[in-house]
């Protein structure tokens, strides 16, 4: 078997893959750039390959090529970037197809978790539970008139396309008053990410704030109230690996963004499996999986599950294409790869007979 990469040189990703796949006595997988793909460089591969896509992300060229010049650390463009990865993702299927080479992963699927609106509609058109959504917003003045309507005073504002909660508003509203917590930082007419989280508390600076977000497309959903663990709220990244929970991680964090490298921290699972007791944690994984049927073409997903508050009450807020970023971390007591972390089980589900999903 013969493994190319398709990812960044220097990213973890391709780093942590490729040692599992040493360690499981398989070929060193040749690691094709994403710069390469995105400026149209054919696809060296060959009959009988097998190509596993990885992130475009951290890399400043490929950030440039994707969505135009600038620095990586800015908020928006988000449209461009999906025109163009989806693009490149479809050249890339048709190259390996062509030339007898199999994809790990479906194309169109990757393509769809990209979008959060898409994503939101096929999991509820399947029956996951996710939080309720506002449509057709597309500025400030339309998100308070859906609020209003909708009888909502929380909700999570997200960029369509985004991802590691770049741009994500966390957004309250009252008689009078209106407070907006997000990483983004309103630098003059551009939002910069920051790793610190702040709120933004007048009128006139929020509706600057949505309406900076809103020319590359919105998703707004229904702030959940989260169960909380020693005073922090917390939610769940679970990586499914060939249709099964294999590895879970808890997020915690004092502000509404769970997100570990905003100042988000690893939680107790133990202390989360005792809180909801067998039953509850059976139902989470049982949502969870259910989230990663909807995408049968992808052998791995994460999933980004929301503990409600009261730890009776689930939903999933994202479905993640690159989820598996999750170093050090073992598989679940019990299951198929307990003792491995989310690279190793991904192997052992290629070395399978049966395994793989192709484009």
């Amino acid at each position: 078997m013969s493994l190319v990469v398709v990812g960044t040189p220097g990213d973890r990703r391709p780093a942590l893959f490729a040692a599992a796949c040493r360690s499981a006595g398989l070929p060193e997988p040749r690691l094709v750039p994403w710069t390469d793909v995105l400026r149209g460089v054919p696809l060296d591969v060959r009959a009988g390959d097998v190509v596993r896509i990885d992130s475009p992300g951290e890399d400043r060229e490929a950030d440039a090529l994707l969505r135009g010049p600038g620095e990586p650390s800015r908020v928006g463009g988000g449209a461009p970037w999906y025109r163009t990865f989806t693009t490149a993702l479809r050249r890339l299927s048709g190259s390996a197809a062509s030339a007898g080479a199999r994809v790990l992963g479906d194309v169109e699927e990757i393509a769809v978790m990209f979008d959060k609106r898409l994503t939101h509609a096929r999991l509820q058109a399947a029956g996951v539970p996710v939080p309720a959504a506002l449509p057709d917003i597309d500025g400030y003045a339309a998100l308070r008139s859906r609020m209003d309507e909708a009888g909502e005073r929380r909700v999570f504002v997200k960029p369509a396309h985004g991802s590691s909660a770049s741009g994500v508003v966390a957004l309250q509203t009252a008689p009078g008053r209106v407070r907006a917590v997000t990483s983004a930082f309103m630098a003059g007419d551009r939002l910069v990410n920051s790793l610190r989280v702040r709120s933004y508390g007048t009128e006139e600076e929020v509706a600057a704030l949505i309406d900076m977000l809103a020319p590359d497309g919105l998703h707004v959903e229904r702030w959940l109230p989260k169960a909380t663990l020693d005073g922090r709220v917390f939610d769940l990244r679970v990586v499914v690996i060939g249709g099964e929970p294999t590895h879970a991680v808890v997020r915690t964090s004092r502000t509404p963004m769970t997100n570990l490298h905003l100042g988000g921290a690893r939680g107790d699972l133990g202390a989360v499996q005792r809180a909801l007791g067998e039953d509850g944690w059976r139902r989470a994984l049982d949502v969870c999986a259910r989230a990663a049927s909807c995408f049968p073409g992808s052998p791995m997903v994460g999933v980004d599950l929301l503990v409600g508050a009261g730890l009776r009450r689930f939903s999933v807020c994202e479905v993640n294409a690159f989820g598996d970023l999750l170093p050090g971390l073992t598989g679940l007591p019990g299951g198929a790869a307990e003792g491995l972390d989310t690279y190793a089980a991904q192997v052992a589900l290629l070395q399978q007979p049966t395994a793989g999903a192709t484009a």
